[in-house]
């Protein structure tokens, strides 16, 4: 059965949105998924992201994969392209998203840009979830030698998923492609966690590389930039809104004091669209 896809990016953090508000889409399943994120194989993507009618309250419920086929229960740079792509249809200017991670308000903020309102950030060490108790501004986690750590007491956020942030002086002198995967399954994250190095470049403005659980190394990540913002405020590093530099660009945080939600502003665009027939990308399709 084939359907319809549009794939979009937000600074480069890449997805597959499949609308199937009106049907005659196949179930999602983690082979499927896969097939569809591998990028020599399928489409390619950073995430599949799935829009369907609303059951309680909203435009539509929005599901998010990462490319291993696992769900993710937040994405702020997907949550945008749904946006736009809704706002576009509608022609109104703001709506309202139903995610696993509650419901999510999202605008037109003007120039191209999308905000969205991600929500009150989780900090509890519980709602992480850690796999013991522990402040979450400084974790009791070391990585390197036990006499000469290399990285030590990382911050722990929750936006919709879990996220583990180093501070640091220099990012390029630390290998993310070496330490996400370290951290993504350590013990202490028994739901996994996104990884991220940032180096605190003034009050309002924060250089980030993120490992995305399940992705790797991705361009940009807009909870990853939510919780970085939280963390830094909370020890101290820098203010409540910031601009987060990441590898694929800019994303504006602001960490409202009126109600602690955090949101997120940046740009969307489309790459393509196209037609796709799932049998043709799992194994032995050709035999």
């Amino acid at each position: 059965m084939a359907f319809s896809f549009v794939k979009m990016h937000g600074l480069g953090n890449d997805f597959v949105v499949i609308d199937a508000r009106a049907g005659g889409v196949p179930a999602l399943d983690n082979d499927l998924i896969r097939a569809l994120a591998d990028r020599r194989r399928g489409i390619g993507c950073d995430q599949v992201i799935l829009i369907s009618p609303p059951e309680v309250d909203g435009a539509a419920r929005v599901r998010f994969w990462n490319p291993d086929g696992g769900e993710a229960g937040a994405c702020g740079n997907g949550t945008r392209c749904v946006a736009a792509l809704l706002l576009s249809e509608t022609g109104h200017g703001a709506l309202r998203l139903e995610t696993e991670s509650g419901i999510l308000g999202a605008a037109a903020a003007g120039d191209g840009l999308i905000v969205v309102d991600m929500g009150r950030p989780r900090l509890d060490w519980q709602d992480i979830p850690l796999a013991e108790r522990m402040d979450t501004r400084v974790l009791d986690l070391r990585l390197g030698p036990i006499d000469a750590p290399v990285l030590i007491g990382p911050s722990a956020v929750n936006m919709g998923n879990p996220h583990c942030v180093f501070f640091v002086d220099n990012i390029a002198a630390h290998d993310l492609a070496k330490i996400g995967p370290m951290v993504e399954h350590h013990p202490l994250f028994p739901e996994r966690a996104n990884v991220s190095l940032a180096h605190v470049e003034g009050p309002r403005r924060i250089r980030l590389r993120v490992w995305e659980r399940g992705a790797g190394i991705t361009q940009a990540c807009g909870t990853a930039a939510c919780a970085v913002v939280v963390a830094a405020a909370r020890k101290g590093f820098a203010e409540r809104r910031a601009d987060v530099v990441l590898d694929g660009g800019t994303l504006g945080v602001d960490w409202r004091e009126s109600d602690d939600h955090v949101l997120l502003t940046g740009p969307v665009a489309v790459s393509f669209s196209g037609m796709v027939e799932p049998e043709h990308l799992l194994p032995g399709s050709l035999s």
